[in-house]
């Protein structure tokens, strides 16, 4: 098991759980991040009950649960469960006599079949039910559909206030996918993540460990894996949208992917890259923030105003570079010719903006607070306007902490640039933007720091500035990673 020490922590302390009454948790996130792997492994160290559900029709699926309980428990005569209120009630039965795991994979399979589900699971699981509250069982419903599990436990859903857990078993963060990858090149680590992200599946399962040697052979990398027909993470960026039921027209939600991919980050901008109308396109823009592949951040000087951002780097990748190749890349022998008329666009739209999220990701969770002077609450991009010049400037990196004084303090702000070397130029234009932000006086500046971060380094005036400041930070490659 490699880096789910909170997500195995967590289950085991619901599973292990001594107290009478039954208990229900659920755990969720995108296929092909190691659920089925963690539940499994749960089931096993406490001998459990693992059901994994398929797409079928309602009374198959009992038939079926039936059997595999049957096989379980080995009761006197066969399970033959005349409805899914009987089944539940024998799944209670099992920890009559001491904590029991049992899974339910895939659960949204179940419940699609049978809408009834979850309201009959909110009834056997009432607060005062005799065959709960002498039960032990540890049931935990599992599923991919985030859209679905997301509203398994929301509002007014039955079994809002049953569960005991809600776990999300996310992606590796961008260093854990490094180490994962067994890359040590913080250049290849970035390169490669723009391109798979932090999915714990790809590198074995799908790529049958086939992994960048180095910087020289990442290229080569690319066309034989990502762009190569034969390979399942090919056509893995279009399947991902596909298995979630609640995206109905495909092409539309792959469009308004594409358009965010092509730098549209807002609603405006992304109606207008499709030729709609706003309101068109408000549904799919919530449904894919709902599935976790688009995320909407909130601008860190404007109120009231936000950018939509992929939040899965294969989807970016794909949105960005393959979709619009999509006919050449299905013919044989052609990924090489696609990739290198794409590789300036993969720099400008594709790494460009994922190294600038990796800035953020490491100012909010790994840099050391003491380099900003205080805990950051929120690290956002945004826009500062300059009245006087009549226009505004964008900052990659806002580092905002909360304040007793009533105004949040900002700690930092930065620029992030992959493919520049950065000079004084940059710092100039930092320090500029400070002193805007001081004039608006919605912050608090007195103790802001300056970031420059690039991929590629900093020339010597920059060097000797950072040296002789206090106010000063530098980060590169090497830092994101250290």
């Amino acid at each position: 098991m490699f880096d789910r020490e909170v997500e195995w922590a967590a289950l085991d302390r619901f599973v292990s759980d001594d107290r009478p009454g039954a208990t229900l948790g659920v755990v969720s996130g995108r296929r092909r991040q190691g659920k089925t792997f963690l539940l499994d492994a749960v089931v096993r160290a406490a001998g459990g009950f693992y059901f994994g559900a398929t797409e079928a029709a309602d009374a198959e699926s009992l038939r079926r649960f039936s059997d595999s309980l049957t096989r379980y428990a080995n009761p006197p005569s066969a399970y033959h469960f005349a409805d899914w209120f009987e089944a539940v009630d024998a799944v209670l039965a099992l920890g009559r006599e001491r904590p029991v795991p049992v899974v339910v994979d895939e659960f949204p399979y179940l419940a699609r079949a049978n809408p009834e589900l979850p309201s009959i699971l909110q009834q056997a699981f009432g607060p005062l039910r005799p065959e709960r509250t002498g039960s032990r069982t540890r049931l935990l419903l599992c599923g991919s559909a985030m859209s679905f599990m997301g509203r398994l436990l929301s509002g007014g859903a039955p079994l809002r206030g049953r569960a005991g857990l809600e776990l999300l078993v996310p992606p590796l963060d961008y260093r854990m996918a490094a180490e994962f990858w067994g890359i040590t090149d913080p250049a290849l680590a970035v390169r490669t993540h723009a391109v798979v992200g932090g999915t714990p599946a790809y590198p074995n399962e799908f790529l049958r460990g086939d992994t960048p040697r180095d910087l020289d052979d990442f290229d080569d990398w690319v066309v034989r894996t990502a762009l190569n027909p034969q390979t399942p993470l090919f056509r893995e960026g279009r399947y991902l949208l596909a298995e979630e039921a609640d995206v109905r027209d495909p092409a539309l939600y792959l469009s308004v992917l594409s358009a965010v991919a092509d730098g549209n980050a807002t609603r405006s901008g992304i109606a207008g890259y499709l030729e709609r109308k706003a309101v068109d396109i408000a549904h799919p823009i919530q449904v894919l923030e709902d599935i976790g592949l688009l995320r909407r951040d909130a601008d860190a000087f404007r109120k009231n105003r936000s950018a939509y951002r992929i939040a899965e780097p294969l989807i970016a990748f794909y949105a960005g570079i393959m979709r619009p190749m999509w006919d050449q890349l299905q013919r044989p022998g052609m990924a090489e010719r696609v990739w290198k008329a794409s590789r300036h666009r993969f720099s400008s739209k594709v790494l460009g903006p994922h190294f600038e999220q990796l800035c953020r990701d490491w100012a909010m969770y790994h840099a050391d607070p003491d380099l900003f002077g205080g805990l950051p609450t929120t690290v956002a991009s945004g826009v500062v306007p300059d009245p006087a010049a009549r226009t505004s400037h964008e900052v990659d990196l806002a580092v905002i902490a909360a304040s007793d004084t009533g105004r949040p303090r900002l700690l930092a702000i930065g620029e992030a640039k992959w493919q520049d070397t950065m000079g004084r130029a940059h710092l100039e234009r930092l320090e500029h933007i400070r002193s805007l932000v001081a004039a608006a006086g919605r912050f608090d500046t007195s103790g802001t720091r300056l970031m420059c971060l690039s991929g590629t380094g900093f020339n010597d005036r920059l060097a000797r500035a950072a040296a002789e400041r206090d106010d000063l930070l530098l980060v590169g490659l090497a830092d994101l990673y250290a």
